[in-house]
């Protein structure tokens, strides 16, 4: 059974006090904490390229695992929808290149946004299982600051620049058990890129949020016989603080702090923010049983339980 094995990231290490940016907007402290949830939001290098923080990760990954090796990678997915340049070729055949990897490598991107981590661990452990592959590298990088506007107080506050990659293969410590999915393209003007510049109705995408989310978790612990005091955390898209709060807040029988919120030195980072929380709380935990939920662009969602053999 194909599950993650490993998670290792890239976070640029400059970026925006976000302190001084809410000022810019007439938001105190306690907004930008409270609300925002972020103090600190990492920007990527003017001259970086998504695939330039997709190596970074990817290296990471590598110098953590030193019996992974190159030349047994078998596939590589990238889920972006900020890609190199003007995103042909897709970004994930620049990354094999960049990273030297054999030909003989499955590479693809999958275009999706906040959502975009648990439709890829399930696409990859798909596609390996189908054909026989053993070692897959699932790639995060969505790097809005190429396309916010500074001067938007709506998106400005809320997203920073990072990378995430997931080794996935065989006798993993974490299985994929139950999924379920969803979308609504009627949402799609909620979130969207015009003439190179994002926009977000934020009133929207938290109802959104708020209405889809805490259910569509609920729905999947019933129809994984599962009841919430038996997930021991639930690692949902830092979407930003508020969101996280008001989703925890549906859960009667969980307590709050099982919602894990850490996006203060991160921010929103898109397909990354799940990976993230996996790498810095799940793997060297003593959790059994975790809940994964991602949710934006499209709209789009995705929701999953990870376990332990």
């Amino acid at each position: 059974m194909i599950g993650i094995k490993s998670i290792a990231s890239y976070v640029p290490a400059d970026g925006i006090d976000n302190y001084a940016q809410g000022a810019k907007f007439a938001k105190d402290e306690e907004f930008i904490i409270g609300k925002i949830g972020s103090a600190f939001l990492p920007r990527k290098d003017a001259a970086q390229e998504t695939s330039d923080l997709c190596v970074e990760a990817v290296n990471a990954l590598f110098a953590n695992n030193p019996d992974l090796k190159r030349e047994s990678i078998d596939a590589l997915i990238v889920v972006t929808q900020n890609g190199d340049e003007e995103g042909l070729p897709h970004t994930a055949a620049i990354v094999q290149d960049k990273l030297g990897l054999p030909t003989h490598v499955a590479a693809f991107d999958i275009s999706l946004g906040c959502s975009g981590y648990v439709y890829g661990i399930y696409a990859m452990k798909g596609f390996m299982e189908a054909t026989g592959l053993k070692n897959g590298l699932l790639v995060t990088a969505d790097p809005y600051s190429k396309i916010v506007d500074p001067e938007d107080r709506n998106t400005t506050m809320l997203f920073g620049d990072a990378a995430t990659a997931t080794w996935m293969g065989e006798d993993a410590p974490w299985q994929l058990g139950k999924s379920k999915f969803g979308t609504d393209g009627s949402g799609a003007p909620h979130l969207k890129v015009s003439d190179g510049v994002f926009f977000m109705n934020g009133r929207q995408v938290f109802n959104f949020a708020l209405l889809k989310v805490p259910a569509h978790l609920h729905e999947l612990l019933n129809e994984s016989d599962l009841k919430a005091d038996e997930i021991d955390a639930f690692c949902i898209h830092q979407g930003s603080a508020a969101i996280v709060d008001a989703v925890a807040r549906r859960f009667e029988d969980a307590p709050v702090d099982k919602f894990i919120k850490d996006m203060v030195e991160t921010g929103n980072t898109v397909s990354s923010s799940i990976p993230l929380l996996l790498e810095k709380h799940m793997l060297d935990s003593t959790w059994k049983r975790v809940a994964i939920s991602g949710f934006g662009v499209g709209l789009s969602w995705g929701s999953a339980i990870l376990h332990r053999p």
